[in-house]
């Protein structure tokens, strides 16, 4: 068993928590976060210790669950892997690349584990869809939310589109060779809804879309690649494979073949359509099963450190895309409106004259 602590008991802390009674390796050392009355109400709820103090925690625990706001993670972690402790960290890693960078850099001349909670990677949809992924050329990928006020504190990039993020570049084994983003802030003072397209330098093309002010809930990601189309419905858990290869004579024979005719000299192509059955999984809890199996087997991470700051890389490059183009909307907005007064005051100036 593996001696944990929790950090942040808000309202993904207390999933994490429930996760963790689930998990026989897991000891639940005991809970912390800032708001004492919150913490208190948890600890007699669930009978699980409560601490006053995060350094107390750290103390009494081989390993820790941070589930705080980003702003705090790099402080927290850093805290924890100066006392020896492993640690999981939410997404993003951090808020910035430095601090994920010292994160690494500690943790690697420690030799302890740091684990990302990328949680879609456990999805049962993506889970069943995996097998057949094969050097995807295109992937479009459509996450709207309802609009909550929880984790409008940072952008939509950071807030909903990190996690295909990071699903792409799970998938596609090449660095990015060019970034093209735009976005726009409608509610709370960060961009609500983005759009990015990024381009690989294998060919491949990403194109994402998030928003958290839509009407409906959508998490759906489609990807093509040579001979196949897959979809994967994250918030369904359910994906499909559409699937091609030569046809053969005796196809013929089945019973409704779906054939596709590419045209004259061509040979014909035979249509497979397949649902392969999803695992039915808790992905929160099996994240932090796998986190626990890292440690007591001492092997690497399902999710690094690494592949967090790769996630946050871009993100962050998406950003700065984002950004340029809504000071380019200003601009231009901007001369727009002194070229309509300047219009409007050479118009006067000619009336005046006549």
């Amino acid at each position: 068993m593996v001696k944990i602590g929790l950090i942040g008991v808000g309202h993904l802390g207390k999933i994490h928590l429930n996760c963790l009674k689930d998990i026989e390796k897991a000891q639940i050392v005991g809970i912390y976060d800032i708001d004492t009355e919150t913490v208190k109400q948890i600890s007699e709820a669930q009978n699980v210790p409560c601490y006053s103090k995060v350094e107390d925690l750290l103390q009494d625990c081989e390993a820790v669950i941070i589930v705080t706001p980003t702003i705090s993670h790099h402080y927290l972690a850093m805290q924890a892997l100066r006392m020896g402790k492993h640690v999981f960290l939410e997404k993003p890693i951090t808020t910035t690349l430095k601090q994920s960078n010292e994160i690494i850099d500690y943790s690697k001349k420690q030799n302890l584990k740091v684990q990302v909670g990328h949680v879609e990677r456990f999805n049962d949809a993506y889970l069943s869809a995996k097998p057949y992924l094969d050097n995807p050329l295109f992937i479009e990928a459509h996450r709207l939310a309802e609009f909550n006020v929880r984790g409008t504190d940072v952008p939509v990039v950071l807030d909903l589109m990190i996690h295909d993020l990071d699903i792409v570049l799970n998938m596609v084994k090449s660095p990015v060779r060019k970034i093209y983003a735009s976005g726009v802030a409608v509610i709370s003072d960060t961009p609500d809804i983005a759009n990015a397209r990024i381009e690989f330098a294998n060919g491949a093309v990403a194109n994402l879309t998030a928003s958290r002010i839509s009407l409906k809930k959508m998490r759906r990601m489609r990807v093509f690649q040579k001979n196949a189309y897959i979809t994967v419905d994250f918030l369904e858990k359910k994906s499909d494979i559409i699937r091609l290869r030569d046809a053969v004579a005796e196809d013929e024979n089945d019973l409704l073949p779906l054939i596709l005719d590419l045209g004259k000299g061509k040979t014909k192509k035979r249509i497979f359509i397949e649902t392969p059955e999803s695992p039915k999984v808790n992905a929160i809890k099996m994240e932090l099963s796998l986190f626990i199996d890292s440690i007591m087997n001492n092997t690497a991470c399902e999710v690094t450190a690494e592949d967090g700051h790769k996630a946050l890389k871009l993100a962050n490059q998406i950003m700065k895309k984002v950004s340029s183009s809504l000071i380019s909307a200003f601009l231009q907005e901007s001369i727009g409106q002194g070229t309509e007064i300047y219009r409007q005051l050479l118009q006067i100036q000619l009336n005046s004259k006549k």
